[in-house]
């Protein structure tokens, strides 16, 4: 379970950015869209969903994009370029395309996370020597890196390499090494390279492979994000795929009928030319009786297609307790079907290992008191003059005075009269006032 990602000097947010999902304190009803969790007696109360507002180009997908490229760094295990360009995230392989561009000196790049697996809280965090935007040939480095278990330092890399005692993860370890902890720093100080993590290098091949292999699951398979929406494509691998051509997934072609897909069926093909799955339509040849598969591009809408590749995903989540995070949820998918999704990840006898949905939008249905808690709505503003973006909370303007915010409030109505910021009065009359007037004079 997500508890917080922060980042700094990524793009438009110059300043520290923390999204957290832990639930706003003094915060009533919707208590079903909790998350709990308790850690040595302490119960740690997560959001199950949170939805992300603002204007275009205000750093809504940075966000997003943020999450990606630390997710992606930690995968690779290096602050290298990625020769794998297939991510529709450029920066999550060339690295010299997130910091500031305003910036004409280097300045620290930084990313966290705070989440909770297999009953320890762990924190993870890099800030990383980048140099300035576009410097691909600048010689890069990691200033800073720690890992925290229920708040106690397992290791902090910076100008020196600290371990700590371990405590928290002796299950992870094995008794001799537990015992020898000390013997075995300065072989790890001197295995630092300044390009390469700690946590998938070092640590994991000289103290804790289970450990680590922990913590890496989770950014891999828990940690799912979904950046730009017009980009997203769902690949399906087979352990076998040879001995399986065509693949109908039952459970996601149910939800298809149920989204309106009722002509045919969807699976994904593999051909003897590409190992990789694809999305197809599957038809009955009443010529033959045998199965005939079309490019579900050339045949599906581009809503079913996001869909029928997204939902999958939400199954994943909620049977693993992942954390999905997606750029345009709502991008031509209709709204039952979206607020179904939602309602799935907020019903307690279905979201038993407590996954959680975060996206962002620009439709307003979902600032809705009895669908989303304050502390669940996010706003994201961009500052005209320095052009730097800012991330705030509907539960930060508190609960009384002028700019309060109360439970049952119409929050959709509040925002378009612009009481929570993050949005923008667009009029496009001028320009074509000025084309018609020109058109008059020639």
């Amino acid at each position: 379970m997500l508890l917080e990602f922060r980042t700094k000097n990524y793009k438009s947010f110059v300043e520290e950015v923390r999204f957290s999902m832990l639930a706003a304190p003094k915060q009533k009803g919707l208590d079903y869209s909790l998350c709990i969790e308790k850690i040595k007696g302490k119960a740690w109360k997560g959001l199950s969903s949170s939805v992300i507002y603002g204007p275009n180009a205000a750093g809504k997908t940075n966000i997003i994009g943020a999450m990606d490229v630390f997710r992606s760094i930690v995968l690779r295990g290096n602050i290298r370029n990625s020769e794998e360009k297939s991510s529709p995230n450029p920066a999550s392989a060339a690295l010299e395309l997130i910091p500031n561009n305003n910036y004409t000196e280097p300045q620290p790049v930084e990313f966290a996370v705070e989440f909770i697996e297999d009953g320890l809280r762990i924190g993870y965090s890099i800030c990383l020597d980048l140099g300035v935007f576009l410097d691909s040939e600048y010689r890069r480095n990691i200033l800073k890196e720690e890992m925290t278990v229920n708040g106690e330092c397992i290791f902090c890399r910076g100008e020196a390499l600290t371990v700590g005692k371990l405590k928290e993860i002796k299950p992870y370890i094995t008794d001799t090494l537990y015992k020898n902890t000390d013997g075995l720093v300065e072989i790890a100080k001197n295995s630092l390279n300044q390009e390469e993590l700690f946590l998938t290098n070092g640590f994991k091949l000289i103290f804790s492979q289970a450990f680590a292999k922990l913590v890496i699951d989770w950014f891999m398979n828990k940690f799912m994000i979904i950046y730009r929406a017009d980009s997203m494509q769902l690949i399906k691998r087979f352990a076998d795929p040879q001995k399986k051509a065509v693949y109908v997934e039952k459970t996601t072609d149910k939800a298809a009928k149920l989204f309106g897909i009722n002509s045919n069926a969807v699976g994904y093909v593999v051909t003897d030319e590409d190992s990789e799955a694809k999305l197809y339509s599957l038809f009955k040849d009443v010529k033959n009786g045998k199965t005939a598969a079309m490019a579900a591009e050339l045949f599906e809408s581009y809503g079913t297609i996001r869909f029928v590749n997204m939902f999958p995903l939400v199954i994943r989540a909620i049977l693993t307790g992942g954390t999905l995070v997606v750029d345009e949820f709502d991008a031509s998918i209709h709204p039952m079907a979206l607020m179904s999704i939602i309602n799935i990840f907020h019903n307690d006898d279905i979201n038993i290992h407590h996954a959680q949905l975060m996206f962002n939008t620009h439709n307003p249905i979902f600032l809705n008191s009895n669908l989303f808690r304050r502390d669940e709505i996010k706003f994201v503003e961009r500052d005209d003059n320095s052009h730097c973006s800012t991330l705030y909370a509907l539960s930060d303007f508190g609960t009384s005075g002028d700019k309060g915010v109360r439970m049952h409030e119409d929050y959709m109505k509040n925002y378009f009269i612009s009481q929570y910021g993050a949005i923008k009065d667009i009029d496009f009359t001028p320009i074509f006032e000025e084309i018609i007037v020109a058109e008059g004079e020639v």
